[in-house]
């Protein structure tokens, strides 16, 4: 019998900022790894350090339909989100071959609506995900009044400091500091708003193979709330 899911939620930050954190996520995880086994995988933008392939919608439906009314609640949203995106997703660029934004944490869009759903289908030792806050302006959340500010103090620190090395940020900088890590853990999801700063937060030893049967294998579903 599959174990009931475990549900917690945390509030990270000086913002507050909601973290849903779901252990044994859906009853049989190994159906969807079977499915991402069998799709071909494609670059799918210019920031994804990796490649993407569609989730069936079938399959987001099951996973979704249970958990709409807690995420409702959590992010304040008057009724169920409605779906942007799903891809299962691989990181396979290695850290010599990172873009300078790639170097940094990134946030999905700038609006308190959007909510990511990032579902692990492998284990702890391909690494987790952090969050971060800027340290000069202390954001933690990047919205549409604050890009412009972010957006400039970045380009001032980049030109007094240089970009970051060939890396993925992995802890604190002089830009930033990791106010939160959750650590991969097979079948345990986490769901967050998607202006958040943060990153994966890969081990250095991490094989970037675009196999799925043994890459760091995740579902990525990007929701649209409405308040």
């Amino acid at each position: 019998m599959a174990a009931m899911p475990s549900i917690r939620i945390e509030h990270i930050g000086e913002e507050r900022q909601p973290v849903i954190v779901i252990d044994d996520f859906v009853p049989a995880p190994e159906r969807l790894r079977r499915a991402a086994e069998t799709l071909e995988y494609q670059t799918m933008g210019r920031h994804y350090p990796g490649l993407r392939a569609e989730v069936a919608a079938d399959d987001v439906d099951t996973y979704l339909a249970p958990i709409q009314g807690l995420i409702a609640e959590t992010f304040g949203f008057a009724g169920p989100s409605r779906v942007i995106s799903a891809g299962y997703s691989i990181v396979t660029t290695r850290p010599a071959e990172l873009t300078p934004i790639q170097r940094l944490p990134h946030f999905d869009g700038l609006e308190a609506e959007r909510v990511a759903l990032l579902h692990y289908l492998n284990g702890q030792e391909q690494g987790g995900t952090a969050f971060y806050r800027h340290r000069s302006t202390g954001f933690v959340t990047i919205s549409a009044e604050r890009h412009a500010i972010y957006d400039a103090a970045l380009h001032r620190e980049v030109a007094e400091h240089g970009l970051p090395g060939p890396a993925y940020i992995s802890g604190d900088t002089k830009l930033y500091e990791r106010i939160a890590r959750f650590e991969a853990k097979p079948n345990r999801a986490l769901i967050y708003r998607g202006h958040m700063l943060h990153c994966a937060d890969l081990p250095e030893d991490l094989d970037f193979t675009p196999d799925p049967r043994t890459a760091r294998l995740t579902v990525n579903t990007f929701l649209w709330g409405q308040f």
